[in-house]
């Protein structure tokens, strides 16, 4: 199985991530966030597909999470606002993202994401 491994080359946790993807051979399509953002579709589709809040699709430590003072403003959103927020720049979007089938996973935790592939 092809998997989506949406990423930012320069971010820490994300070359982690690959690394550990090449190491176990997997088989997967990369895409940085920063030149290819999500689109609203796919994240509607992800987050229903993942049943996780969508605030796990925030990248919270993010410069511009802070700067748009997202942690007091987010509550108060309609989740499609949160969408269209996150559509809108893919720096505001937790990363990895990684897709696998019917499973999507934010962030990288070796052990989640070794249950799912």
């Amino acid at each position: 199985m092809k998997v989506l491994f949406v990423h930012y080359p320069k971010c820490t946790t994300c070359q982690k991530a690959e690394k550990w993807l090449k190491e176990r051979g997997t088989d997967y399509i990369g895409r940085d966030i920063k030149n290819e953002n999500p689109t609203y579709e796919e994240l509607k589709r992800w987050h229903e597909m993942s049943g996780l809040d969508i605030k796990k699709f925030f990248n919270t430590s993010g410069m511009i999470y802070r700067e748009m003072n997202l942690k007091d403003r987010l509550p108060s959103m309609s989740l499609e606002e949160k969408l269209q927020l996150l559509a809108s720049d893919g720096m505001l979007v937790k990363r990895p993202v990684l897709v696998a089938g019917d499973k999507v996973l934010t962030g990288f935790k070796a052990a989640e994401w070794e249950k799912v592939l």
